[in-house]
């Protein structure tokens, strides 16, 4: 899916006329990609010299171009700064990666706990990028008063 086509999905919506957050199709994904250590050698802000030459991981560009061609939305999420980021679009062109746009400054760290009104999911990259799969696992919530 081109940028162009993104920006249409993502056109104002209004509900009982108020403007509200648009939401993407079913079947449609809104994958945030971290860059160091998922699709690449992990290399920190401190050491940028390296970022141009980093070595892509197995899988990743076919996966995360296959994604895009079936009409995914591909952003990259990564914690590399504003400074970072010509050498990162070059490095990403230049391997031929397909994606809609980037997000810098992604806070450094680990942890993560993503809070927000929109359907999270999340997937620890675990050294191979494959089709996705389900599996049950416990999750942490917001206590809503309901008690399964």
């Amino acid at each position: 899916m081109k940028k162009e086509e993104v920006a249409r999905l993502l056109h104002e919506k209004l509900e009982e006329g108020a403007h509200v957050s648009p939401v993407l199709p079913d079947g449609i994904k809104n994958y945030l990609i971290d860059i160091d250590g998922t699709i690449c050698d992990d290399i920190p802000n401190e050491e940028p010299e390296r970022m141009a030459t980093a070595n892509v991981y197995p899988d990743a560009l076919e996966t995360l171009n296959r994604w895009y061609k079936e009409g995914h939305i591909i952003y990259f999420f990564t914690s590399r700064t504003e400074e970072h980021r010509d050498v990162t679009e070059d490095w990403l062109n230049r391997h031929g990666f397909k994606y809609h746009g980037m997000v810098m400054g992604k806070p450094r760290g680990g942890n993560y706990h993503w809070v927000d009104n929109h359907l999270v999911k999340a997937t620890r990259y675990n050294g191979k990028f494959t089709d996705l799969v389900d599996k049950e696992v416990t999750i942490q919530v917001f206590d809503d008063g309901k008690h399964d």
